[in-house]
């Protein structure tokens, strides 16, 4: 025969507030949920500031890259030699025709002894021949002093690295640059305009500055140093 099973009675809750062991469960569950804030904002700092390294370690700055070319100079053409001059015809004189004129005749006079003739001969007359004059002799033509141009590319010189601006590199900003500088007999720049730009203004300005710095090869004519425009390129690149 079953017995009916017992009964099971549930204490109300006290008046006074939740039982001892409901608090402690809600004080462990509320400390557990802080904790894992606290861990999840540990959490995402990190990954912030090994995000923010990696990118850094990527953003490799390849230094400008400095090329030389060279600028023709206009060759001096030898002057025209002068022309011989050409031989003046003679003008041709037409013969004057004469009349015949009715002539008197003279008497004749009478006859005179002849003076005696000197015995001795009269020295012959030496005949001046005139020699044609000869062509102008033309002067030889000169070679062009020889030219060397500047140059930046000398390992003493020492020049140093255009500085690539920060926020460029941030944005991604490269091209090249070439400028037309004007080097003097010292081989100081005193001058340097933009020739071709590389699309930003940061990136012409950085070069403009760094080459104004820069030390040159002054260019030499005939071995002397002359003062001359020399093109420089400056190449910004990021890889």
């Amino acid at each position: 025969m079953l017995e009916p099973a017992p009964r099971q009675h549930f204490a109300p809750d006290s008046p006074h507030g939740p039982a001892p062991g409901r608090t402690v469960a809600a004080t462990s569950r509320r400390d557990a949920a802080i904790v894992a804030a606290v861990l999840v904002a540990h959490a995402a700092i990190l990954a912030i500031l090994v995000q923010a390294r990696v990118s850094r370690q990527h953003d490799v700055i390849v230094p400008a890259r400095v090329i030389a070319e060279t600028i023709e100079m206009p060759v001096r053409q030898a002057a025209p030699e002068p022309e011989a001059p050409r031989p003046v015809p003679n003008p041709q004189t037409r013969p004057v025709e004469r009349r015949p004129v009715a002539v008197q005749p003279t008497p004749t006079p009478a006859p005179v002894a002849e003076a005696a003739s000197d015995s001795t001969p009269s020295a012959p007359r030496e005949a001046v021949v005139a020699t044609p004059a000869g062509p102008a002799a033309t002067a030889p033509v000169l070679a062009p002093p020889a030219l060397e141009l500047p140059s930046a590319n000398a390992s003493y010189l020492d020049n140093p690295r255009p500085e690539y601006p920060r926020l460029s590199r941030r944005m991604g900003e490269q091209g090249r640059v070439v400028l037309r500088v004007l080097i003097e007999t010292n081989g100081t720049a005193a001058r340097a305009d933009l020739a071709s730009s590389s699309g930003f203004e940061r990136l012409d300005e950085a070069a403009r500055i760094a080459v104004l710095r820069w030390r040159f090869v002054p260019g030499k004519r005939g071995g002397v140093p002359e003062a001359m425009w020399f093109n420089v390129p400056v190449n910004f690149v990021l890889e």
